[in-house]
């Protein structure tokens, strides 16, 4: 199961470095979410699949007898869904203001005009 979100994870990665290094500002956000989604699943991967075990250890155990998941990436990847969804609604923000402004949202057109 790893071996398949490895090439998940791979395919994410490079989708949103093609998507990060187009000239459309609107692709370069859409880039950065994939991206951010992309290390959201590398950080579940690392932690270790297991299925069906939750994180508890019975009363009057001091460890666990059996695998079980663990419950450190699953609270950082919750954390980081909700600066990434902050961070994407800033950006949405401000692309909109971008094209009110300059009225493209072509980067290289956004570079050479002057305000």
């Amino acid at each position: 199961m790893e071996n398949l979100f490895a090439f998940v994870i791979g395919g994410l990665y490079a989708t949103a470095l093609f998507m990060m290094l187009r000239r459309s500002i609107v692709k370069l956000v859409i880039g950065l979410m994939i991206l951010s989604n992309a290390a959201n699943l590398l950080i579940l991967t690392g932690g270790g699949l297991v299925r069906g075990a939750p994180p508890l250890i019975p009363d009057g155990m001091e460890l666990a007898t059996a695998a079980m998941a663990d419950p450190l990436p699953q609270a950082l990847i919750l954390t980081a869904i909700v600066i990434s969804f902050g961070v994407l609604a800033f950006a949405v923000v401000l692309i909109h203001r971008a094209y009110e402004v300059i009225g493209a949202d072509d980067m290289n057109e956004m570079k050479s005009t002057d305000l």
